[in-house]
């Protein structure tokens, strides 16, 4: 899959959280404009980021993406593009500019125990 920009992002968390939906719902949920929803539909089923069935009355929209795989190759790209791909390198710049709190350094190191 492609990347996602910001705005297809609010789409597709639109239909992670409420399920399908037609255009006219997202339209309403974004506020944008409808030619300008069917232009990021467009280019998101294009990415296979989402795909439509025609219903009795109007397409419905789906995600054929997952959001924690989503999320994961999100996550690789922003690192690979800023931190050369090393998540040490961007967690001490956290810690460095005080960007991350006592209970995120908590939580952190939780989890990095857990995998272990």
């Amino acid at each position: 899959m492609n990347k996602l920009t910001d705005s297809e992002w609010k789409i597709i968390d639109l239909l992670w959280k409420g399920g399908p939906m037609t255009l006219m719902q997202i339209t309403r949920s974004t506020e944008w404009s409808k030619s300008t929803v069917v232009t990021f539909l467009k280019r998101m089923e294009e990415k296979e980021a989402i795909y439509h069935i025609d219903g009795e009355k109007a397409r419905l929209y789906y995600p054929s993406i997952e959001r924690s795989q989503a999320s994961l190759d999100e996550a690789k790209s922003f690192l690979n593009r800023v931190y050369e791909g090393k998540i040490g390198l961007m967690i001490s710049n956290l810690i460095k500019e005080e960007a991350i709190s006592d209970e995120e350094l908590q939580e952190l190191s939780r989890i990095l125990k857990e995998g272990e």
